[in-house]
């Protein structure tokens, strides 16, 4: 807050131990700056404040201030900020570690709070005047501990600014927030004529847009604190039907207003503050405070400074006869004269110089509620630390960039000055430039060292893994205890019905289907991957083609019972043997094709964030071998489930024909889903799809055939019988 960019702490870099004796200087205005305190130090903080409050009037042929006139009105608080940076400075110079070989002085000058001293004592601090001091260089860096002002952001205008307090744009957001909440629709806004005061109002006016809070009067006070001006707009206040005002002007401004406010009696008003007068007693008449009561104000963090009281306590004329503002501040506190300054006629009495101020200090001694005071402590630490920071850097081995970020010459500025980017993914950095890691590594989180890849598969010791393997062992195990029963019951009406030597074949090879599954899983190598898809086409098709010769039987079986009909000849166990064979023959003439042609083989991607893995697995080989393998069992699929389709209402209870129609079609909607998920799934999940559908489809085989005669088999085996296998 405050004269946006003049309330600032800024410091002067002077490296005497290092260049003593070079030559080079650059010079420093010491103690010729009016109304300042100078202390000297290898490193010179310089610091404005605006002890007093009223700037004499200047000299118009140059905007100087006359020769002999001084500031009047002294500020409490501000001359509490001034003494808290030179108490800090000396707290620094005691520390032993932080700036062990460094003694830091100080410089702080009185701003009177307008534009020109200001000017004039920044000027004055930046350029020097007559104190020489030698060095390599001597630079100014603006640390603000009160400049909220949002125009201040701007790293293009203000690249070397900093600052201790939060930009107003936060307090906009807040403010309009707040009005929203509450309900607050229909407010008023005064604001200083200064950069705070317009950026800041600006800033909230852009913030209610939308927001259905409307605004019936935006006033600024001005500078001049003209009566007239400022009666007219208590007068716009007071006849304003918005109960709301929003300020956003610094504390002097508001005093005055605050000073018509109760002349007016101003009343029923609901007063919003902004941080620059919300905690300070100062600004605020006796007689207005029951005017404002109820003010909400936003306030700046608060803080405890050890020592600073007892510190602030030792103000005393008498032992510090000779140091600037000490007797305006004595006079200011308990309202009486020194004696160079009592007349007989004075209407204020002698002060005797030996009060006590720390019981009676007012502002000045309050440390209870330390927030801008705080900013200017935490400022001065900026400083150090910054300094403390550039001392301890070598040449040639820089305060310059943390590990895992690159430097970035700013366009436009000198070579020193530069920006931290940090590295791409893949990349680490010597702290000056990013180099990209070896094939076969990557950076860490941190961007600071090359780490191993990790390397992706389906592994037998992934969750994923785990769970595939746990299902395919318990179908394989399913399985082989069906054809355990099977065998045990061969005899009976029910297996023999159903062509046991065809069941028995259908369920050796879905042992091996549920098995095969197994061979997608682990590290991909030239053995696997030429194995996966042989022994899980061949496999499949040696199901597919018995179940498509026991479709067959049944409707063989079903024609040959009509007169005249001596179809079954031609579908007998030889027959039926023979297609099987045929079947698999073709499937195996395509799989050895393509391991002759374009085997599948083990290969390397990239995978994860922009290749931080490296994901194995088995390609195809010939995408046409792959497409012929599993189109050709689609397609025996396909005409399987045709047939038992048709056959599903044929008579007689060992007609399968049905479930063999459930099957079929769960074989053929699991197959049709596995092409999209396939193709769209990443790294080892294109693995654990094709593994999902194997199963699947297994498992869909396994249930819908074998269920319904396990069931008789095992718990209804009165049903079991040569006559229930004839009934229609």
């Amino acid at each position: 807050m405050g004269f946006i960019m003049w309330f600032w702490v800024g410091v002067f870099i002077v490296e005497m131990a290092r260049v003593r004796g070079t030559g080079l200087s650059c010079g420093l205005q010491g103690r010729s700056v009016s109304e300042s305190l100078y202390k000297e130090g290898d490193v010179i903080i310089g610091g404005l404040f605006p002890v007093h409050v009223e700037a004499p009037e200047p000299d118009h042929a140059f905007t100087h201030i006359q020769h002999g006139s001084r500031c009047q009105g002294v500020d409490l608080r501000s001359y509490r900020w001034l003494k808290t940076m030179i108490f800090t400075v000396e707290e620094i110079n005691r520390d032993p570690v932080l700036l062990s070989n460094i003694t830091l002085g100080y410089l702080v000058a009185d701003t009177c709070l307008a534009e020109g001293t200001t000017l004039s004592a920044a000027l004055a601090l930046v350029t020097g005047q007559e104190e020489r001091v030698l060095g390599a260089e001597c630079s100014e860096a603006p640390v603000s501990y009160f400049a909220s002002c949002a125009c201040l952001s701007d790293s293009r205008r203000f690249h070397t600014f900093l600052r201790t307090v939060p930009s107003d744009a936060f307090q906009a957001k807040a403010m309009a927030r707040l009005l929203n909440l509450l309900d607050w629709t229909w407010v008023g806004v005064v604001a200083g004529d200064d950069e705070y005061g317009k950026s800041g109002s600006q800033l909230l006016l852009k913030e209610l847009e939308n927001t259905g809070v409307c605004v019936d009067y935006v006033e600024v006070i001005p500078k001049s604190h003209s009566q007239s001006r400022i009666r007219r707009i208590v007068e716009r206040i007071k006849s304003s039907t918005a109960r709301v005002v929003v300020t956003f002007a610094i504390g002097p401004d508001l005093e005055v207003v605050f000073k018509e406010v109760v002349v007016q009696n101003v009343s029923n008003k609901q007063w919003l503050a902004t941080e620059a007068w919300s905690t300070s007693i100062q600004y605020s008449v006796p007689a207005s405070i029951p005017l404002l009561a109820g003010t909400i104000g936003f306030a700046l963090r608060r803080a405890d400074i050890q020592g600073l009281g007892a510190f602030l306590a030792q103000l005393n004329p008498v032992k510090q006869p000779n140091e600037p503002f000490v007797k305006d501040v004595w006079e200011e506190i308990f309202g009486c004269l020194l004696a160079q300054n009592w007349q007989p006629s004075s209407e204020r009495p002698k002060c005797t110089g030996s009060e006590n101020v720390e019981k009676h200090g007012r502002i000045y001694t309050d440390v209870s509620q330390l927030r801008v005071t705080y900013n200017v402590y935490k400022a001065v630490y900026a400083i150090a630390n910054a300094i403390h920071n550039m001392m301890a850097c070598q040449p040639g081995r820089g305060a310059s960039c943390l590990p895992g970020t690159r430097k970035a010459a700013q366009k436009g500025k000198p070579v020193c000055c530069f920006d931290c980017f940090p590295c791409a993914a893949g990349e680490i950095s010597n702290m000056t430039e990013c180099m990209r890691c070896p094939e076969r590594f990557w950076s860490n989180n941190e961007r600071t060292k090359c780490i191993p890849k990790v390397v992706e598969f389906l592994s037998l010791q992934d969750t994923m893994g785990i769970v595939l393997t746990v299902l395919s062992v318990t179908g394989a195990t399913l399985t082989t205890t069906v054809l355990a029963a099977f065998f045990r019951y061969r005899d009976t009406p029910l297996v023999r019905a159903n062509n046991s030597e065809l069941s028995f074949l259908l369920l050796v090879s879905l042992t091996l289907c549920f098995l095969c599954a197994l061979v997608f899983m682990g590290r991909p190598a030239p053995w696997n991957c030429m194995l996966r898809h042989t022994l899980f086409g061949v496999s499949f098709v040696i199901c597919i083609a018995c179940v498509l010769s026991k479709t067959v039987v049944v409707l063989v079986a079903f024609r040959a019972t009509l007169p005249g009909s001596n179809m079954m000849q031609y579908f007998g166990p030889i027959q039926q043997r023979a297609g099987i064979f045929l079947c698999t023959l073709v499937q195996v003439v395509i799989c050895l094709l393509w391991l002759l042609l374009a085997p599948p083989l083990p290969t390397e991607s990239a995978g994860g964030e922009l290749g931080a893995r490296v994901i194995l697995q088995c390609t195809v080989g010939s995408v046409v071998g792959f497409v012929l393998v599993l189109g050709y069992i689609g397609l025996l699929a396909v005409v399987c489930f045709l047939l038992a389709f048709f056959a599903r209402k044929l008579p007689d209870n060992f007609n399968e024909a049905k479930f063999i129609t459930f099957s079929m079609l769960i074989f053929c909607a699991v197959w049709i889903a596995f092409v999209p998920a396939y193709v769209s799934s990443p790294g080892k999940y294109t693995v654990a799809v094709e593994i999902f559908a194997i199963l699947a489809s297994s498992y869909g085989l396994l249930l819908c055939i074998f269920t319904p005669k396990c069931y008789i088999i095992l718990l209804k085996p009165e049903k079991n019988t040569k006559k229930n296998m004839m009934a229609r």
